[in-house]
């Protein structure tokens, strides 16, 4: 009679020869769903690699904000504003050397700024540096609260299609989707809209207002920050009846795409994907919708604070981004994706940045 093996001395005998398969660590991670607010209180939700990642940004941020105020402390609190010059006659003394100093601050300033300003020290720096300031000291100080009230109660068509746009502005936000939020963000749009009539009111700028709100913290100085925005350094009639800024804009795109990624370039006209189909939505809306607004406000900051005639090398650098990943371009131009490390569900939408 032969021996037969029991099932347990089988397994015990085959298993070095038998494949285990289970999860990855990698794996096991991207299933464990993360879901926080942002700075800006926006609904972040990501696995455990897309928030390391996050952190490892915050981190750089913090170290940033060390920097800055060292610079605060030691220069003074509008340091990249002014010399800093103790009397009349040592300015005139020292005539060459503060030449000497205004440039250093000036290389100093343009180095901070694209490695980041801190998110306390946003409202201030590109209040002054933006050109608001400036803008905002032409007019009387009451200038703002005197054009809320005195527009209070009228209707045109500007005021009704705000009125329509800002329950869909940013919905299930802490603040902005509230009766405060809305009547702030309304405040600010209208007040807009009678201020330059060729312009009046645009989709698009409620979500540009929304996020300006969030950051400069008042009414007033978002209201500021928009006019600078539109006046002085976006391409002129972006937001006109017939949106021939936004055009050129458009144009400006595309000739870059084909110059600077001409992979992508040729890969969306195979496919005969037409890219103004999602790029009118960043243009119009200057990224405020499609990306994370931890993301979007640095971007604000280079559109303030570099005055760059035309938004599409923001675009650019964004799109640069996408070639040097394996990912197909299409599906992440179609769901309004624009390459930034990371992978969350943000305001509703899911974006997969890399």
């Amino acid at each position: 009679m032969y021996h037969t093996n029991s099932k347990r001395e089988f397994s015990i005998k085959f298993q070095p020869q038998m494949q285990i398969l289970r999860p990855s660590i990698h794996s096991r991670r991207a299933n464990i769903i993360v879901k926080f607010q942002d700075l800006y209180g926006f609904a972040v939700e990501g696995n455990v690699d897309d928030v390391n990642i996050l952190n490892e940004v915050r981190e750089k941020v913090r170290q940033q904000g060390r920097v800055w105020w060292a610079l605060e402390a030691s220069k003074g609190a509008n340091w990249y504003l002014l010399p800093q010059v103790s009397s009349l006659a040592e300015g005139i003394a020292l005539k060459s050397s503060l030449k000497l100093s205004t440039l250093a601050n000036a290389i100093t300033l343009k180095r901070l700024i694209r490695k980041g300003i801190p998110p306390v020290l946003r409202p201030k720096v590109w209040f002054s540096l933006s050109g608001a300031a400036k803008k905002k000291s032409t007019v009387p100080e009451s200038y703002y609260n005197d054009m809320t009230k005195a527009v209070e109660g009228k209707v045109t068509a500007a005021t009704k299609q705000i009125d329509h746009d800002l329950p869909r502005t940013f919905p299930g936000h802490p603040w902005l989707d509230t009766q405060e939020g809305h009547a702030a963000l309304r405040r600010v749009l209208v007040a807009y809209s009678f201020r330059d009539s060729d312009v009046g009111y645009c989709q698009g700028l409620n979500y540009v207002a929304a996020l300006l709100l969030l950051v400069m913290k008042t009414e007033e100085d978002a209201f500021w920050m928009l006019a600078v925005l539109l006046e002085n350094v976006l391409a002129n009639d972006c937001y006109t009846n017939n949106l021939s800024g936004c055009h050129v804009e458009q144009r400006v795109f595309q000739d870059l795409l084909v110059k600077k990624c001409p992979r992508i370039a040729v890969h969306l006209e195979e496919l005969e994907f037409d890219v103004s189909l999602v790029a009118t939505e960043w243009f119009l809306c200057l990224f405020s919708k499609s990306l994370p607004s931890e993301v979007e406000s640095p971007l604000f900051r280079t559109h303030f604070l570099s005055v760059a005639p035309t938004l599409s090398p923001s675009i650019m650098i964004l799109m640069f981004s996408l070639t040097t990943n394996k990912f197909s371009i299409v599906p992440l131009l179609s769901r309004q994706l624009c390459g930034c490390g990371m992978s969350f569900s943000m305001r509703g939408q899911r974006f997969c940045f890399m």
